[in-house]
């Protein structure tokens, strides 16, 4: 593996809890606001949309490139109202969006990529748009050497414009460029163009709705239990 010069990394549920953190979030919220409601059915109906306003943006690119900041602003308010959660201004449902800028790494994830990134470029290759991987690295401490987001290639995962994109921009090969995520999906996407690929386990991501991505599915170059066993294997 001694081509491999770029490690990124999946970022929801990958690098960070982004289910807790949200839940804690909403919930602080919800009592500030004497507001009693169903915050981890919102939660969880508000991580149930993303796929689909992405594959909205896919169908419709004439309407151009629409970021997950506001996709998510777009899901929020409709799926409060129909799990009957009232009270909320605006500013509330604005800010609850935010959240998204300030989720918490798994126990592993600074750690390992503190190690991983002593041998290798390390950074996102997520969905997330710019503003929030950032944020969201300085809230996390996380230390990207640098930011790729599909805002920058204004195409969402899995489109091949991510991956290749990711490698261009890098000015590094397919090959050359190592795809670490908990999701077997993504991982197939990224081997299809050319990327290495690493599995990595998270299996409370989704809570007890998860259903999926408890083990590796495909033909990965690694397996590994967290982000330190990859630096294991990868001799950081």
């Amino acid at each position: 593996m001694s081509e491999i010069k770029a490690l990124l990394f999946d970022v929801f549920g990958t690098v960070v809890d982004w289910r807790t953190s949200l839940i804690d979030n909403f919930t602080a919220l919800g009592k500030e606001k004497g507001i009693n409601g169903d915050w981890v059915g919102l939660v969880d109906a508000w991580r149930g949309a993303y796929m689909p306003s992405m594959d909205e943006v896919r169908k419709h690119p004439e309407r151009g490139f629409v970021i997950l900041d506001d996709l998510q602003r777009q899901s929020i308010e409709p799926l409060a109202a129909r799990l009957g959660i009232t009270g909320l201004t605006s500013a509330d449902f604005d800010y609850l969006t935010r959240g998204w800028h300030s989720l918490h790494p798994w126990p592993d994830s600074v750690a390992g990529l503190t190690r991983l990134k002593t041998k290798f470029i390390i950074g996102p290759l997520s969905n997330g748009n710019v503003a929030l991987l950032t944020n969201m690295a300085k809230f996390a401490g996380l230390p990207w050497d640098i930011v790729l987001s599909a805002e920058i290639f204004e195409h969402y995962k899995p489109d091949r414009e991510a991956y290749l994109g990711a490698a261009k921009i890098l000015g590094l090969t397919p090959g050359e460029v190592m795809l670490v995520a908990a999701h077997n999906s993504d991982l197939a996407a990224a081997q299809n163009f050319g990327l290495k690929t690493t599995f990595v386990p998270r299996p409370t991501e989704y809570g007890p709705l998860q259903n999926r991505d408890f083990r590796a599915e495909g033909n990965w170059d690694f397996v590994v239990k967290d982000f330190n066993d990859l630096a294991d294997k990868l001799g950081c």
